[in-house]
């Protein structure tokens, strides 16, 4: 299994991209600095009228005035991937019984086919990362995670207040998110699980 074979590098995948562990959803980095990641929903600004754009931006600007620190905010562009979308369902025609519905099932996977032929189908994901520097002794990680929840509490009310969904990423999406920017190719194929990352921390592969 490739993702099993140790890198031939001197610098494992951890050190080169300053991840000590992720940990309760929370990155832990050098020098007592630790994220949280938050995906969110959006918004299709261009479709709301002029009343609720002038609200959106009213609450924009509150949301900004009441951060109590510096956001990063992540835009991710990715290709969707089509062929898995078919084979999953095809795997649904295989399961049904009645010929009408296996009809529809194949005529839809030919009208998508054709639809995005010559084309590319583009998904957009946004995250807002936040950040947290722990100036007391020691590493208290409980500390760490009290105040990052308060920060992140406050920030998806705010967000909620603009008609945006959030949620908070735990430690297995976290390493996924990471997972996919650094295994583009393999990520269609080799699925990250939590199984996975049990055995790559049991065998120090990472």
């Amino acid at each position: 299994m490739w993702l099993l074979n140790k890198s031939k590098s001197k610098t494992n995948s951890r050190k080169q991209i300053a991840i000590k562990e992720v940990r309760n959803g929370i990155i832990v980095l050098p020098n007592k600095e630790y994220r949280l990641v938050i995906k969110t929903s959006s918004i299709n600004f261009e479709l709301k009228s002029e009343e609720e754009q002038d609200v959106i931006i009213d609450s924009y600007q509150n949301f900004l005035n009441s951060l109590p620190c510096n956001l990063q905010i992540l835009v991710r562009v990715r290709e969707v991937d089509i062929d898995q979308y078919q084979e999953q369902m095809m795997r649904l025609k295989d399961k049904e019984k009645k010929k009408v519905y296996k009809n529809q099932i194949t005529n839809y996977c030919q009208f998508i086919k054709n639809l995005v032929s010559g084309s590319k189908i583009l998904s957009r994901h946004f995250y807002i990362v936040v950040p947290y520097h722990h100036t007391g002794k020691g590493r208290d990680f409980e500390l760490v995670k009290e105040q990052l929840h308060i920060t992140r509490d406050l920030i998806m009310k705010g967000l909620e207040k603009m008609g945006i969904k959030a949620r908070s990423l735990d430690s297995l999406a976290t390493l996924d998110l990471f997972y996919s920017f650094y295994n583009s190719s393999q990520v269609k194929t080799q699925e990250l699980k939590g199984e996975t990352i049990e055995a790559l921390l049991r065998n120090n592969y990472v």
